[in-house]
């Protein structure tokens, strides 16, 4: 049965704060947010400043799958995709 105290959200921004950086992906498959940008809107209102990156999907995907097995179809430029991380600064 899964943990009713789970908050999606507390534990992507927990995440964060420890200084890892999140993409869409990871907020879905990783923490099930729905939404990264109503989040990271929150923590700006907070007061957080919010750095974000652009990179390749294949990054996304190996931190990823240090938790979760997700594979992209074989006909999928994955490396060549360009995907948004965030950060909180410090």
């Amino acid at each position: 049965m899964p943990d009713a105290s789970f908050q999606p959200s507390l534990a992507l921004k927990e995440h964060m704060l420890e200084g890892h950086r999140v993409s869409l992906l990871e907020a879905l498959l990783v923490f099930g947010v729905q939404s990264l940008n109503a989040e990271l809107g929150r923590l700006k209102k907070d007061g957080f400043l919010i750095k974000k990156e652009s990179v390749s999907m294949a990054k996304i995907l190996r931190r990823i799958n240090e938790v979760a097995v997700c594979k992209t179809p074989d006909q999928l430029p994955f490396r060549e995709i360009m995907m948004t991380e965030y950060w909180i600064s410090k």
